[in-house]
């Protein structure tokens, strides 16, 4: 028998967005390409919504 959601499940897609900021590992917090901490740029705030962080767990943010 095969369970009811593997009739439904698809495989995740990768975003083609380019996305201004990365994951430092050592901080553990996304920054901007020139080294400042992303969560603390507001227009950049305001125009996503959160710095989503990719590393581990997607439903941590940087606020």
């Amino acid at each position: 028998m095969q369970p009811f959601a593997l009739n439904y499940a698809r495989p995740a897609v990768d975003s083609e967005a380019v996305l201004p900021y990365v994951y430092d590992s050592g901080l553990q917090l996304n920054v901007l390409l020139d080294g400042r901490i992303a969560a603390s740029d507001a227009a950049l705030l305001r125009e996503l919504g959160t710095t989503t962080s990719t590393a581990g767990s997607k439903t941590h943010f940087d606020d």
